[in-house]
């Protein structure tokens, strides 16, 4: 029963079809059938990834798409136009499938109106080598058919195949026990008879197995927002929308055999073959009378000579080498341009970062100034960035300006083209825990249940659903007992890791030698045009493809360098400043490192205390070091850094290679080294044996461990014979084995390391500036804005209210001073700031809130942002009070703009008045200023956070002493990805209640949601019906108490506290509660186990008393209860010596 689909939606067709790849070509040759087509709807997502998978698994792969078809012209977008038909194409050729990117990208480009739809005008053009099905009840014939008469579907009909050709345009039969198909199908029938169109028969397949149909419904309420419960919702009846054998289809049509023959015809008219890795740069336009080795050549080594001013032959060698090898690899275009953007940011003052991955290894990128980290000095690998035994693309990723990141890719489209150069799409997928949420919204499941089971997923990058279940056993309990829950999980199980949007990835451009669209369908996501191919697949094409980076840091690094030489006069070339500077390793080993790249989250500026960092190839390895995995490497290094003496080498081999770390393997670039220096690999052999080990490849690694040990007979001679004794050479490849799954690229590190180096130095020298600078970068978002706030007081720097007269957008210094910045202020627009900046420097200071109104264009102001500069206190210079310039602003404004119309319609003689008539003084009523409290409250409204004080300064010494948490804590912190709480983890804070919603349960039960605002900011603390009876007498606002609860975290947002007991401020604030918990201290993995334990000893019996101590640890998981006579008092002197030894987060009562 010869039989092909020909009518596929995979798991591209984005929450609509459920089908993955790989699963269902596996089906597909398990149900005896040896080709099949891919039709996603508007789109070519998937098509590379499943003809690659196809084609795998010996199943021919026949590469099509469902594409919309507008009523009318593509370019009308009018109510009527949204009812489009549905078409199935099939590419025929390689000239089909140009043409099929072509309608597809046009679609997008030119069509689209809630889908990306063509017209007939485009298929004519683009027809050649296209074979189309007539569709499902939504095809231009079929619902001719249902909505209109059959004479005028035969008009439609013909015209398709006239456009197409004969024996291209098929009409489709489809039959999924629907009422509307048998009747279509029978005059699809007979027109077939009256035209001679043929038949093909197919399956409007958006799943593999029948009992696919809950998951897939389920699927289709995630995509439109619905519940099963919905009446209403979007659904495919019947069940029968699943890849069906080829017997049940010939079942189905048994008076359509000729139909189900034809499909086997069309799959052997479909032929697409696609070639990988065949390169289509873009040719750099090189000068008059050179080629582009030649001119690659010139340029490497003038900057040569400027890098290496006393080069030896050896260092010459290497860069011939290196050109070499680009030569060979055909990459020598590709170095060209990378130049040419970067040279082109330079000259224009854009800042470009030193580098990023292991571009950074390669002189010829140094030499041009790509990166700007020296290869040779640090013992960087060319091989690890570009592998002559390894066919893959340079991948040179590059840093800009967030500020200025666009004018660069403008740059090079305006270079290559505009049809040459495009953004490159991404998909989101159906993660484990979003999977669970999104299936548990759909089948109407409580959320606190959802929640439950979400949150039972670790947080482990890549984890699956299965993987939970096999490591989280009260996960695996509760599926095996919980009905409820084990179809929740099924159900997600189903369609976990479905793509499910698509995106525009953040940095990822493509640049082509053709118009893009000969290569690649192309996509508009929100106006940006992107690549329909992920980054990946477009580098398997050929395609030449780079990350155009924005970086913040870069940003505070040029503004706080521009301030820099505004303030003192001096010009710093940040790239050449001493990287052996005293003051910036004692800064980093302190942990003052608040907005220093890489090492600001509290984990790592406790670990930097711990390191002690005195070398930049510290803070490279320290960089490399604080992950998940070499984290347990962490005591070994420091201690062979604090005693070089007791490191011991396995053999003298090692120590030039490993002395850098102490004895560690610490970098991919040493596990390379290793391979190369004991057994005799080559450099690029090397780097293959480093991936194997990364990717955990059991079979190439038994091979490789052979190899290294005895050697391969040919290039590779073996530890053994270059005189490394058998069992040493067995524990050097167990340790290599150990540590390269976990190992860091040292290129990467180490331009990590430059711009962390950089943003120190500029903290330590300059602080004020660097401050600034840095806090201009956060101003919209208040919660960094306030930790750097708190940064800048423990440093001294005061922070002064933003001026009209004095102030800028930014954060700006003034005598020794920050100046809040005026853009900071809510409801205050950059071109308001841009108006009153452009005035005052063009005729002076305003001298009062008249003049201010009289100088200013009426145009560039409104009321609100007026009354937010007065409350953040931007008018205080002019000598009035906050209230007075609140209660009289509104007048001034209408008294100025009533002036100025009369004049306008000459009720006013302008020779009436001279200039000194017009009143420049203000006429202020005699009123009391707002009391502290009204005044700090304004300026939390309009800035985020209190200025000039906090309405809990007098309480701050008790709040400290009594809260081992706050607000802070619960922040989901940029640079950490997550709060630095852990879910579940029970603290204590105290504030004051700012906020209170009261709620009623499904049993009308009442509970709380309150604000509490402590020092730092505000937490939303959950009071549930148990706890608010309990404690709601003391739930008012302006009330201030101490929460103790767990805390409650959820994926990308800030934590929430549940309360569990409240305990009023009045009854500890003169004699501390006494605590009746544990204490938990946690030793961390950096630390040496037994000399902690002696330390805690010693710290411990310093302060004796009646709270047990718990001490867990991390490296070892142990637990232990310490002897009675180890119980303390927690006392606040007690806790700050704790976290001194073991590092913030690892101490806590509870």
């Amino acid at each position: 029963m010869p039989f092909t689909h020909l009518h596929v939606h995979t798991e591209y067709s984005l929450l609509d079809g459920s089908a993955k790849i790989k699963e269902l070509i596996s089906r597909t040759k398990e149900l005896g059938m040896d080709s099949i087509a891919i039709t996603d709807h508007g789109t070519m997502y998937g098509v590379i990834d499943f003809y690659k998978e196809a084609k795998k698994q010996g199943i021919k792969p026949i590469i099509g798409c469902e594409i919309y078809v507008a009523p009318r012209s593509r370019f009308d977008k009018e109510k009527q136009d949204a009812n489009y038909f549905h078409l199935v194409l099939l590419a025929e050729d390689m000239e089909g499938y140009k043409n099929l990117i072509k309608l597809v990208s046009y679609g997008f480009i030119e069509g689209f109106y809630h889908k990306p739809r063509i017209d007939l005008e485009l298929l004519k053009k683009y027809s050649k080598g296209l074979i189309a099905l007539s569709a499902c009840l939504a095809g231009p014939v079929a619902k001719t058919i249902r909505e209109e008469s059959y004479e005028k579907a035969k008009e439609i009909a013909l015209e398709y195949e006239e456009i197409l050709g004969k024996g291209n345009f098929y009409l489709e039969l489809q039959d999924h026990g629907l009422k509307e198909q048998t009747h279509v199908n029978q005059n699809l029938i007979r027109m077939s008879k009256e035209t001679g169109i043929p038949l093909v028969a197919t399956n409007d397949i958006h799943y593999i197995y029948k009992d696919d149909n809950k998951a897939h419904e389920i699927l289709l309420c995630i995509q439109t927002a619905k519940t099963l419960d919905d009446e209403d919702r979007m659904i495919y009846p019947g069940g029968e929308f699943y890849l069906k054998s080829p017997k049940e289809m010939y079942e189905r049509f048994p008076y359509a055999k000729e139909a189900l023959k034809n499909t086997c015809e069309i799959a052997k008219r479909c032929n697409v073959e696609f070639t990988f890795h065949e390169l289509k740069l873009p040719e750099y336009d090189v000068p008059a009378g050179y080629t582009a080795k030649e001119y690659l050549r010139k340029l490497c080594f003038e900057g040569f000579s400027l890098r290496y001013p006393n080069a030896n032959d050896e260092l010459k060698d290497r860069l011939e080498y290196e050109l070499s090898i680009i030569e060979q690899m055909g990459y020598v275009d590709y170095f060209l341009i990378v130049w040419d953007f970067i040279k082109y940011a330079k000259d224009n003052g854009i800042m470009v970062g030193p580098g990023r991955g292991s571009a950074a290894g390669s002189m010829v990128s140094y030499c041009l100034q790509i990166t700007n980290i020296d290869p040779i000095k640090y013992q960087l690998l060319f091989e690890r960035f570009l592998n002559p035994e390894r066919v893959s693309m340079p991948d040179i990723d590059i840093d800009f300006c967030y500020e200025r990141r666009q004018e660069v890719i403008d740059y090079v489209i305006k270079k290559y083209g505009e049809d040459r150069v495009a953004q490159i799409i991404t998909f989101g997928t159906m993660s484990a825990r979003a999977v669970i949420r999104d299936v548990g919204r759909a089948i109407n499941m409580p959320y606190a249940e959802v929640d439950k089971v979400a949150k039972m997923i670790p947080t482990e990058l890549g984890i699956t659903i299965d993987r939970a279940l096999e490591i989280n056993s009260e996960l695996k309990a509760l599926y095996e007992n919980d009905e409820e829950v084990h179809y929740l999980i099924d159900m997600s199980r189903r369609l976990e890791g479905l793509p499910r949007h698509s995106s525009t990835h953040a940095a990822g451009v493509v640049i082509s030698k053709k118009p893009i669209m000969e290569y690649v369908p192309l996509n508009s996501n929100e106006g940006v045009i992107t690549t329909q191919f992920p980054m990946t697949t477009l580098e398997e094409l050929g395609l030449l493809k780079m990350d155009f980076l924005g970086l913040r840091t870069l940003t505070v690094i040029r503004n706080a360098l521009e301030q820099i030489e505004a303030n003192y006069n001096i010009k710093i070339d940040i790239d050449n400043i001493d990287f052996n500077c005293k003051e910036v390793y004692d800064l980093i080993s302190v942990g003052k490192t608040e907005g220093v790249f890489q090492v600001e989250s509290s984990g790592m500026r406790t670990f930097m205390k711990e390191l002690q960092p005195r070398t930049f190839e510290d803070i490279i390895a320290g960089i490399s070091l604080y992950r998940p995995g070499p984290m347990d490497f962490i005591p070994k290094y420091i201690k062979g850094k604090n005693k070089p003496e007791a490191i011991e080498y396995a053999t003298d081999a090692l120590e030039p290679i490993l002395s850098t770390t102490y004895g560690c393997i610490v970098y991919q670039e040493q596990v390379m080294q290793i391979v190369r220096e004991l057994s005799g690999y080559s450099l690029g052999r090397s780097d293959l044996v480093r991936r194997a080990m990364s990717k955990k490849k059991a079979d190439v690694m038994a091979e490789e461990r052979k190899n290294f040990i005895y050697g391969n007979g040919k290039d590779v001679p073996g530890c053994i014979n270059k005189g490394i004794p058998e069992d040493i050479a067995e524990k050097i490849f167990d340790e290599m084995t150990d540590f390269a799954k976990y190992a860091f690229n040292k290129s990467h590190a180490a331009a990590y390391a430059v711009i962390a180096y950089h943003t120190a130095w500029l903290k330590a020298h300059y602080p004020i500036e660097f401050m600034a600078a840095l806090m201009t970068s956060v101003m919209d978002n208040t919660d960094k804005l306030k930790e750097y706030i708190y940064a800048c007081r423990d440093m001294g720097i005061e922070i002064i209210s933003p001026d009209i007269n004095e102030g800028i957008a930014s954060f700006s210094v003034s005598n020794g001073k920050i100046r809040y910045g005026l853009a900071a202020i809510k409801n205050v627009g950059r071109a308001m700031i841009s108006s009153i900046v452009e005035e005052r420097n063009k005729n002076g200071k305003f001298i009062s809130m008249t003049d201010f109104f009289e100088r200013m264009d009426s145009g560039d102001l409104n009321k609100r942002s007026i009354e937010s500069l007065i409350k953040a206190g931007a008018f205080d210079s002019l000598g009035g009070k906050r209230s007075q310039y609140i209660a009289v602003f509104k007048q001034i404004a209408d008294n100025i703009n009533d002036r100025r119309k009369k004049t306008l319609e000459g009720q006013i003689n302008l020779f009436d008045f001279g200039q000194e008539d017009v009143i420049k003084e203000d006429i202020l009523p005699d009123i009391e200023e707002y009391p502290p409290k009204v005044f700090l409250l304004m300026e939390k409204e309009v800035l985020g956070m209190y200025l000039t004080g906090h309405p809990l300064d007098e309480y701050e010494e008790e709040l400290k002493k009594n809260s081992n948490a706050s607000s802070f804590d619960f922040i989901n912190h940029e640079s950490e990805g997550k709060p630095s709480l852990v879910d579940g983890q029970v603290v204590r804070l105290g504030g004051m209640i700012t906020a209170k919603s009261i709620k009623s349960t499904r049993k009308n039960q009442l509970m709380a949601f309150i604000s509490l605002e402590d020092l730092y900011g505000s937490i939303e603390i959950i009071v549930f019906p148990n706890k608010y009876e309990e404690y709601q007498s003391y739930l008012n606002e302006d009330e201030i108490i101490f929460v103790k609860g767990r805390v409650a975290l959820k994926e990308e947002e800030d934590g929430k506290l549940i309360c569990e007991e409240i305990i009023p401020f009045d009854k500890i604030k003169n004699s501390r509660e006494k605590y009746n918990g544990k204490l938990y201290l946690k030793i961390p993995a950096s630390k040496d186990k037994i000399e902690t334990i002696d330390e805690l000893t010693e710290i411990l019996k310093t302060s004796k008393g009646n709270i047990p101590v718990i001490i867990h640890i991390e490296a070892t998981k142990e637990t232990m209860k310490a002897s009675e006579s180890l119980w303390v008092d927690a006392k606040e002197d007690l806790l700050s010596k704790l976290n001194q030894l073991l590092g913030e987060g690892n101490v806590f009562l509870k």
